[in-house]
């Protein structure tokens, strides 16, 4: 086995699965932000759980080896690639150009020894020095690419291992990323991607490779309801891999401190329409198409019928029985399966719940801050315990302090232009005159795709122009489903610098916390505000339809105010207004 260098991370020693190390290294370079924070996860926060605390639950790091920076620096200057990597070119373009590079020599005997071994699916995610910063908070701009790695030869495993560590450095430099480093005043020239190989947890059934559960938990609950605190936190759960939380997608959201707490539907139609219906896996079948520069290359998405044929939903849903129009915790019968994990939040079928309050409460003395977390877990078939909890990943929030005091009669009357009881940030703003939103006489659910892409154009034009502005649009930003919101990337919208959401009656679902969307929301200080429809505040169309247009596409509108708008959001008292100047009509 190869010694610890002063990262405090053993060298490889040529066995993934096995060896008495599991996280290790390849390369003398850094480990990058991820890394750091799996790093501390078994460092500091694990050894604060006692052994035996919790029967049953095996928590621990999925096997792990970092590619640190020397790798990354090494192959960017050996196949010249900083020229077409910083020329601003388009995504497909970079990519393609770093799968014809070709990885370092001298560690490519180190891969081939890794893939040798093993014969499972492997999650190849970046590390690179910004990304999970406090500062920074760089979630979920660069790519993770997941590779079933169950072909019976171990040349094509290698091949497909190399081209997802050759797109994950291709991340580095596409438009999401390009556009974060502006945001934040960072060169991407001095960005560098490490890159981890790491195990998926998960158990195969047929074709396809998941967990039962995945989990993202925050220490503190931007949203609370009924009798939750902000500092009570939040968990986000969901059949299969994580990508269906940190993508914005439907998922589970509770508070860890009344687990049986109900959510705040008033009827069980709103709630079957409101919760997970698909869930996303590792394809182990025939091999798709090759496509090495899409990041989802590998994975499939599958309904709640393929998860109960697989056996993997007798400890999260419940049924509906129509007859007494009631949910019952289990499989019962044909009626409709709601995925609320009521077997075990509810049932106590295993102390999940208080492993994860324990886990937020160690993580958050362990960072000094408070933190978002992200776990995925393998249960017994038959009864739910032994069970296997990996820690995926630990990264500090922001939390912002100052005091914002907002009265309801500053939330009504003339001069408003919207107003909100359900506010993300805290802070005022006083210097944006450019408001770019969606019409509402044109927006078609059907075409969110293409308002993202119009939004694209309104956010470069106003980037170049140093112009940051309000965002006004319906549905939930972010979303990777379409059908939820308009499904922007964070660089699509990178100078907003307040965000409003406008819900409809066939769109309202709530604000997905465990999304790297939302992370990023709050490290940037965006102010967010969440007009639903169905209460008694309005967006004032007429005042904005009378404003100046500086732009305008299918679906998209520019204007620009005479006077800066006034945004005041009290984050504490869940409050936000956005006021105009009478006149500037």
């Amino acid at each position: 086995m190869a010694a610890a260098d002063d990262t405090g991370v053993a060298g490889f020693g040529r066995r993934f699965f096995g060896a008495e190390q599991t996280f290790t290294r390849i390369g003398a370079g850094e480990l990058g932000g991820k890394a750091a924070g799996l790093q501390l996860i078994r460092d500091r926060i694990l050894p604060g759980i006692e052994a035996g605390e919790f029967p049953g639950f095996e928590v621990a790091v999925p096997t792990l080896t970092v590619l640190t920076t020397e790798l990354f620096d090494r192959f960017m200057e050996h196949n010249r690639l900083h020229e077409i990597a910083l020329g601003g070119g388009p995504d497909d373009r970079i990519a393609h150009a770093f799968q014809r590079g070709e990885l370092p020599a001298v560690h490519v005997g180190d891969l081939r020894a890794l893939i040798q071994g093993v014969q499972s699916p492997l999650a190849v995610r970046s590390s690179s020095l910004l990304e999970d910063a406090l500062a920074h908070p760089f979630a979920g701009v660069y790519g993770t690419k997941m590779i079933p790695n169950n072909q019976p030869d171990a040349d094509t495993r290698f091949r497909r291992l190399v081209e997802a560590i050759k797109y994950v450095y291709a991340s580095t430099f596409f438009r999401a990323a390009r556009s974060y480093h502006r945001s934040v005043g960072q060169d991407t020239r001095n960005e560098k991607m490490a890159v981890i190989i790491q195990e998926v947890v998960g158990e195969r059934r047929g074709e396809r490779f998941y967990p039962h559960i995945s989990a993202v938990a925050r220490s503190y609950n931007y949203y609370p309801s009924g009798r939750a605190a902000p500092e009570e936190g939040v968990v986000s759960l969901a059949l299969g891999l994580g990508r269906q939380i940190v993508d914005g997608g439907l998922s589970w959201t509770y508070c860890p401190a009344h687990p049986q707490a109900p959510p705040p539907y008033k009827h069980i139609g709103d709630l079957l329409k409101n919760t997970q219906t698909e869930f996303w896996a590792v394809h182990m079948g025939k091999p798709p198409l090759p496509d090495p520069i899409r990041e989802t290359e590998y994975l499939v998405r599958a309904g709640l019928a393929e998860a109960e044929y697989d056996d993997a939903l007798r400890f999260s849903v419940s049924t509906y029985d129509a007859g007494s129009d009631r949910l019952r915790p289990g499989l019962h019968g044909a009626g409709p399966r709601l995925l609320n994990f009521a077997p075990i939040l509810a049932g106590g079928l295993l102390p999940l719940n208080e492993l994860l309050r324990r886990l937020l409460a160690e993580s958050e003395r362990a960072v000094g801050a408070a933190v978002e977390l992200e776990f995925a877990l393998v249960l017994d078939r038959r009864a739910g315990l032994p069970a296997r909890l990996g820690f995926l990943q630990a990264r500090p929030m922001m939390v912002m302090a100052d005091e914002i005091a907002l009265g309801p009669e500053e939330m009504e009357g003339e001069g408003v232009l919207l107003a909100s009881e359900q506010v993300l940030g805290n802070g005022v703003r006083e210097d944006l005159e450019d408001i770019v939103y969606v019409k509402p006489e044109t927006f078609e659910s059907r075409q969110t795709s293409r308002i993202a892409l119009e939004l694209e154009g309104f956010n470069r034009d106003l980037q170049a122009a140093g112009r940051p502005y309000a965002l006004i649009g319906f549905g939930r930003w972010g979303s990777s489903d379409p059908w939820l919101g308009i499904p922007v990337e964070w660089g699509q919208i990178s100078e907003a610098r307040v965000l409003v959401e406008a819900t409809l009656p066939e769109m309202n679902p709530d604000l997905s916390q465990g999304s790297h969307f939302f992370h990023n929301l709050i490290g940037f200080g965006v102010l967010y505000l969440s007009v639903r429809h169905q209460r008694g505040y309005a967006i004032d169309w007429d005042w904005l339809a009378r404003q100046e247009v500086v732009g305008e596409g299918a679906f998209v509108r520019r204007v620009r105010a005479r006077r800066p708008l006034i945004v005041k959001v009290d984050g504490r008292r869940g409050r936000g207004v956005i006021r105009h100047d009478r006149s500037s009509d």
